[in-house]
């Protein structure tokens, strides 16, 4: 386990190596938001295939750190290098990158007045171009993936949460990205309907699918993550495996915040 500097990404637990380039390096990554200083200096590197679950108290950059690795929020200093090009480099063509970036936000964000369909097609055809029958394909099988093949003509006000935000994975999923960025994706639901979305990540993982995951779901940091990196004050306070971050934290603070939000279950070897 390492703490401060450099989190560069180990041989994962999963048997996934890291001898390929890295999916992301983030290097001395700063955001303030006027006299707010967000990110105070995150460097860490994801490989190809790995899961990485961040945890941390609110506020403590999180989130931020995610939308500023699809450059949804410009870093006020350092750089994003995804598979070997800087993102951040000021000419870079960031419609570019973000299609080789796929996000889940708290909130599912789609188009009430389209079907689930029509929700997974749209950007495919005004983005990727692709056209009306492959898009469709594309979605179909994505819709497939996360257990709601027989919810295409359904609008999303006719879905619970839980189901809205697997159609919200399946659509990042129809762009074809590199690399899966959720932030929060269970806060917004209720307790019985997280597991079904905890599962569709849990298969995604399986297929080897790069995923950032900043979570509140220290079971699922548990069971799925290749490492888990603990934030607090914009900085990141440790990392490594989770048997050894939520079990044999080093710190004091990161034992003090885990004593708050874990329950024995979450963690029993």
């Amino acid at each position: 386990m390492t703490s401060g500097g450099t989190h560069d990404a180990p041989t994962t637990r999963k048997g996934r190596g890291t001898e390929m380039t890295a999916a992301i390096e983030i290097q001395g990554l700063h955001k303030s938001f006027g006299d707010l200083h967000v990110l105070r200096g995150i460097d860490f590197t994801v490989a190809p295939g790995e899961v990485v679950c961040v945890i941390g108290p609110s506020g403590s950059g999180k989130s931020t750190l995610l939308r500023c690795a699809n450059l949804l929020e410009r870093p006020t200093a350092g750089r994003v290098v995804l598979a070997g090009t800087d993102v951040t480099d000021p000419d870079v063509d960031i419609d570019l990158v973000r299609r080789r970036i796929g996000m889940v936000f708290q909130q599912f964000n789609l188009f009430a007045h389209l079907n689930v369909l029509e929700n997974l097609t749209i950007a495919q055809r005004r983005v990727l171009g692709r056209g009306k029958e492959e898009a469709a394909q594309v979605a179909r099988q994505n819709l497939a993936r996360v257990g709601l093949a027989d919810k295409e003509d359904s609008y999303p006000a006719q879905l619970s949460g839980g189901q809205q935000q697997r159609v919200a994975i399946a659509r990042a999923l129809s762009m074809g990205p590199e690399l899966m960025l959720f932030d929060e994706p269970t806060s917004a639901l209720d307790p019985e309907l997280v597991g079904d979305v905890l599962a569709v990540m849990r298969s995604l993982a399986d297929e080897g699918m790069t995923m950032m995951v900043v979570t509140h779901e220290m079971g699922f940091a548990r069971e799925v993550a290749d490492r888990v990196v603990f934030m607090d004050g914009g900085v990141v306070v440790e990392a490594g495996p989770p048997n050894e971050v939520l079990i044999r934290p080093e710190h004091a603070r990161t034992r003090s915040f885990l004593a708050r939000v874990v329950h024995p279950t979450d963690v029993e070897t």
